[in-house]
């Protein structure tokens, strides 16, 4: 990346310093010879201020000092040198300046510039004036050695602004790819930093939130791997020792033991829906369309725990306060939030637990109450594993909230001491068929 960011901007600097020198070299060389030019003929016009009116008859003449280098002459029409230096006879240039023109031209070596001598309106000669290209060619090869190094310079300013800004553009991108190959190794937990280019912060952003998206997902499908086993546990318990006892004593009805069977097969079956649509619920809760008197809801889920409650000694008991009654709710919901609540107070509450279904509000409200004390705070009694022990896994209330909360309920403790939760559930229509 580095390298490519600096071979373009290095790319970038040649093409503009030989877009730019191409015509500095020609205009240096056509200025210098322009300049040349005006000097020899600024010299030869002083010359011929110089030349005397005699000159015509062939009086005597009297040339002012010549500069160096220049070549100065003074030349009849006939084209014969008559005082000065230079050829013998007029070249071309010179002739040509007989009718009565500044002439510039180059020959043989030279730059060579004839000027007219005029007198009375009529030419009498010609001043010529010459000097050597090599001096030229000599400054101008100076001038170019000059701006070559200023190219370089410019060259080598480019280099290491186009290293620095390499390093600039680069470093961000190596970063992300650094955060990605992690994230790809395993680590979620990285996330890409921001930087002060606004295109690759985009990126980052962008990565960081499909990073974030990707560890909501697995983390959902971990945490319905724990869900579905723990709410499977319970009824696979229940069919399991309703069917071992009745395999076991000889004297048993059958078809008794067959019925609840199918009604802990039917009720798996509930839980394994259940669990199902958790799993699919988007964030937006949205509450299934099966619902039924809430008394009923909960007097099936007491039928099915009053054993196991009995079994260990203690009571189960249930109430439904005036106005209750005629509540309906989600089933399904209110079944497995109530096994979870259930199962909890089994395993961690005391004495008697006590169901009350009452209406609060145009919501229905179910309480499951102990005589058993709680230490946890409303937070932390509901974080996942925050209540992990040898007995439970700690998942169950977490996973009871989500299940109230995707039905558009929601579950509260209610009260440490004695224990008491809340499963509140909005009251729902019944459907058309229903009615």
């Amino acid at each position: 990346m580095r390298q490519r960011v600096m071979r373009v901007a290095v790319m970038a600097v040649l093409v503009a310093l030989l877009l730019l020198a191409t015509p500095l070299t020609i205009g240096i060389q056509t200025s210098f010879f322009a300049n040349e030019l005006d000097e020899l003929e600024r010299v030869a016009l002083g010359a011929a201020v110089h030349v005397p009116t005699q000159f015509a008859v062939g009086g005597h003449m009297d040339l002012y000092a010549r500069e160096r280098g220049i070549d100065v002459g003074v030349y009849d029409l006939s084209g014969r040198r008559r005082d000065g230096s230079g050829p013998r006879k007029a070249d071309a240039v010179t002739q040509e300046a007989r009718n009565g023109l500044v002439i510039r031209g180059r020959g043989d070596d030279q730059l060579v510039v004839a000027v007219p001598l005029s007198t009375e309106e009529r030419v009498i000669g010609t001043v010529r004036a010459a000097s050597g290209t090599a001096e030229v060619w000599r400054h101008i090869v100076l001038a170019w050695l000059a701006l070559a190094g200023l190219a370089l310079v410019a060259l080598a300013t480019a280099v290491v602004v186009a290293r620095r800004q390499a390093r600039t553009l680069s470093a961000p991108l190596e970063a992300l790819s650094a955060k990605a190959g992690a994230v790809a190794n395993g680590d979620l937990t990285a996330r890409a930093e921001g930087s002060a280019i606004a295109e690759i912060d985009q990126v980052a952003r962008t990565q960081n939130t499909m990073v974030e998206q990707l560890t909501r997902w697995l983390e959902h499908e971990r945490h319905f791997t724990s869900d579905a086993s723990h709410q499977l546990r319970t009824p696979l318990a229940g069919l399991q020792l309703g069917l071992e006892a009745a395999a076991a004593d000889p004297h048993a009805d059958l078809r008794a033991a067959v019925t609840e069977a199918l009604e802990q097969a039917r009720h798996l079956h509930r839980t394994v829906d259940e669990v199902l649509r958790l799993a699919r619920a988007t964030p937006r809760p949205g509450g299934p369309t099966a619902v039924r008197p809430a008394a009923a809801v909960v007097e099936g889920v007491e039928r099915r725990w009053h054993g196991t409650f009995a079994a260990e000694g203690r009571r189960l008991r249930l109430a439904v306060e005036p106005g209750g009654e005629a509540l309906r709710i989600p089933d399904r919901t209110a079944e497995q939030v109530l096994d979870v609540l259930l199962d909890n107070a089994l395993r961690h509450g005391r004495g008697t637990v006590e169901i009350t279904v009452r209406e609060m509000g145009g919501a229905t409200a179910v309480d499951v109450a102990d005589e058993g004390s709680l230490t946890l705070d409303q937070r932390t009694v509901f974080r996942r594993g925050a209540t992990t022990s040898a007995s439970g896994t700690g998942i169950g209330l977490t996973l009871a909230r989500e299940m109230a909360e995707t039905a558009g309920g929601r579950l509260t403790l209610a009260r440490r001491t004695p224990t008491t939760f809340t499963l509140l559930l909005p009251v729902t229509e019944p459907p058309p068929s229903q009615e």
